[in-house]
């Protein structure tokens, strides 16, 4: 884990406290000039246990970090050149979101979902996404829906390229654009909150026979109601588009890895156990 760990890992640049400000409103004040508390010298470590946390959870949602994997204090520390509290803070941040789990004596690793929550999640996840389409049908400006088919248009440059990856990562670009247009102050949040709960698992979604190209065509028509202004279409439309059903249920659980399923007995019905 240390090398790829190392080779993903890129803490950002420090910067002075004039560094953020700028030269607003034309000042122009040396550091000298300056004088802040000696307790902000104490957010060093939080800033760093942020940099941390950031990069594991990204790790985690692309893939990097596999479900089941060990997550190391000392290991973290020693990797990136940083003391016990940054690394035990980060962990901590993680374990709050349901990333990552405690095992008693086994330490810390990244979560693993059984299959009765993990189809609950994406049930939560398309009701979540129609309601945030049924907004945006609403609510969505002429430049966020053209900003919408622009990205839909890099969507399908990757999907002529073969490139998987890539895919993903626009296909959330085109997501969060959805949530923008939504204008909503809480359920785009906690859509956000939720795919990355269950990013590993919509990742492997993406490699399903056919799944890629079935997502363009469910977002031209997520796309074409929002456009027509009908709220219930473009909301029937992003749930479906979230929702694992029928064949594409049993075809996605019976891909998964052993490491990723803590279930050994399912019984699965049109999204539902």
């Amino acid at each position: 884990m240390n090398t790829r760990l190392k080779e993903t890992y890129k803490p950002a640049k420090r910067k002075n406290s004039l560094s953020v400000l700028g030269n607003a409103g034309g000042l122009d004040l040396a550091q000298d000039d300056i004088r802040l508390p000696e307790a902000a010298g104490n957010m060093r470590a939080p800033t760093r246990s942020g940099e941390l946390r950031e990069q594991l959870e990204q790790m985690i949602l692309d893939g990097r970090l596999e479900p089941g994997e060990r997550l190391d204090e000392m290991e973290l520390a020693r990797t990136f050149g940083l003391s016990r509290t940054p690394v035990r803070e980060a962990i901590k941040a993680l374990l709050a979101i349901g990333l990552v789990e405690t095992r008693g004596r086994q330490g810390t690793h990244v979560a693993i979902l059984s299959i009765p929550a993990l189809i609950e999640m994406f049930d939560v996840m398309a009701a979540l996404e129609g309601l945030c389409a049924r907004f945006a049908a609403r609510r969505a400006t002429l430049a966020e829906r053209a900003a919408m088919r622009e990205v839909h248009k890099e969507l399908v440059s990757a999907y002529e390229a073969g490139d998987p990856v890539a895919f993903y990562k626009v296909n959330q670009q085109f997501h969060d654009l959805l949530y923008e247009a939504a204008h909503t102050h809480f359920i785009a949040d906690q859509a956000i909150q939720l795919r990355r709960r269950i990013g590993a698992y919509r990742l492997r979604a993406t490699y399903q026979p056919g799944r890629m190209l079935s997502t363009l065509s469910e977002h031209v028509r997520i796309m074409d109601a929002i456009d027509a202004g009908d709220p219930e279409e473009a909301r029937k439309a992003a749930s479906e588009h979230v929702q694992l059903l029928g064949d594409q249920l049993t075809d996605f659980i019976a891909s998964l890895p052993a490491n990723m399923s803590r279930a050994n007995r399912w019984q699965a019905n049109n999204g539902h156990v």
